[in-house]
């Protein structure tokens, strides 16, 4: 490297040092003048050191480098143990920081220099971040730790040695693509669980509701109408309003992305998209003035941070409603886009919708896109229906009544186009 180049990777293994050590300097700038092991100019300095250690790599090898990182770790430990035995302190967290400030001037030397960067300010985020952390594992609960570890394993350790491939004759049964449907359901009622935690019941509901929606909102639907059955009648008119801004963020998402794919379907999909939105709307309204603030039901039902048993349940049921909607659609043959987006649209819309605006302008003309998409929407909505039924006819009923009326509103608009 020429000398402009490492006076700027030096400079950067300056930076990181006076920025670790201006967190630690004001953490304890309470402290008289001496009394401190490493305040700002000694993190400066070890981030300085760091860095003129790794200049010495190219000419004389990684043995300098190496020596100077035992003998600075030598004697920061014995200071630094010195004044923990002064202050009767068992934290190490200091001396740790003083590595990393090491490491990270020497990499900046020799290295990315964004990567150095970056890794000092993730550094000075996680030691600034001390009390909220801290109060944080005051209140997590085992069942939280839990679940996050069992999310976490589901996620980073079952997933990957799956197989991304069909494994039935029907070319319907992909493992890799089950078990991620599962880990996002998971996930979706983790986040519901966090949200209704961290933000209370009534907002901690609505954001989880359309923040999932954006995922599965027949996931969401469920996961509500679960909430339901496991409250009393009192609470039935805020569920009913969170089950309605499912389905209109689920309509408003796929119209979206079937527009965002091919711009021709804005027209054909439009007025009838509206139309059952403008419905639901309605109905979400309706529900929300029937609502009290303080009955949503879902800090009691919210108990479990993942139920694991549901989950599972779930993610079988939607491989067979998958498996069955492929046999059926190759049984029907070349019988048409519309009866496969029916049959397909009632596990997901997604492919139908991606499949269908692709098609548009090519094989098939916008509004027999639009068709197939409003089909496999209705067939969706269908599905969500049927699913809330576990709550009882009384909280069902009048929502299966907004989701009738919002079908019927988008085929009168379809018709009349």
């Amino acid at each position: 490297m020429d000398t402009a180049e490492l006076f700027q990777r030096l400079g950067l293994a300056l930076a990181i040092g006076l920025l670790i050590g201006l967190e630690r300097g004001w953490r304890e700038r309470d402290e008289e003048s001496g009394a401190r092991t490493a305040g700002i100019r000694t993190f400066t300095l070890i981030g300085f050191l760091g860095g003129i250690s790794g200049a010495t790599t190219p000419f004389l090898g990684p043995v300098p480098l190496a020596a100077a990182a035992l003998a600075f770790a030598g004697a920061f430990t014995l200071f630094q143990w010195r004044e923990t035995q002064a202050e009767g302190s068992f934290s190490i967290t200091t001396t740790i920081a003083g590595f990393i400030v090491f490491a990270l001037g020497a990499y900046a030397v020799l290295g990315d220099r964004a990567v150095a960067g970056a890794g000092g300010v993730a550094v000075v985020a996680l030691l600034a971040a001390r009390t909220p952390m801290h109060q944080f594992l005051k209140t997590l609960t085992w069942p939280e730790l839990r679940s996050a570890i069992l999310l976490l394993g589901m996620t980073f350790v079952v997933l990957p040695v799956l197989p991304n491939r069909t494994i039935d004759p029907w070319e319907a049964f992909n493992p890799y693509d089950l078990w991620l449907i599962t880990v996002v359901l998971a996930a979706i009622g983790f986040a519901g669980y966090a949200a209704v935690r961290i933000l209370g019941e009534r907002w901690g509901l609505l954001v989880a509701t359309v923040a999932g929606s954006f995922v599965s909102s027949t996931t969401v639907t469920v996961t509500n109408a679960r909430l339901a059955a496991k409250s009393d009648s009192k609470k039935y008119p805020f569920l009913a309003l969170t089950i309605c801004i499912a389905w209109i963020t689920s309509i408003s998402r796929m119209s979206a992305l079937a527009v965002g794919i091919n711009r021709a379907l804005l027209e054909p999909l439009l007025v009838p998209m509206l139309a059952a939105i403008a419905v639901l709307g309605i109905a979400a309204l309706y529900f929300y003035l029937r609502s009290s603030p303080n009955r949503t039901g879902a800090k009691e039902a919210f108990g479990n941070p993942l139920d694991l048993k549901f989950v599972l349940s779930l993610g079988a049921l939607i491989a067979v409603i998958a498996v069955a909607a492929k046999v059926a659609s190759d049984s029907l043959g070349q019988a048409g886009l519309l009866a496969v987006a029916g049959l397909s649209g009632f596990a997901d819309v997604d492919p139908v919708t991606v499949s269908s605006a692709r098609l548009a302008g090519a094989s098939i003309t916008p509004g027999q896109a639009a068709q197939a998409i409003l089909l496999a929407a209705g067939a969706n909505l269908v599905t969500k229906m049927s699913a809330i039924w576990i709550a009882g006819w009384r909280f069902a009923a009048p929502v299966t009544a907004a989701g009738i009326l919002a079908v019927l509103a988008g085929a009168a608009a379809l018709f009349l186009l």
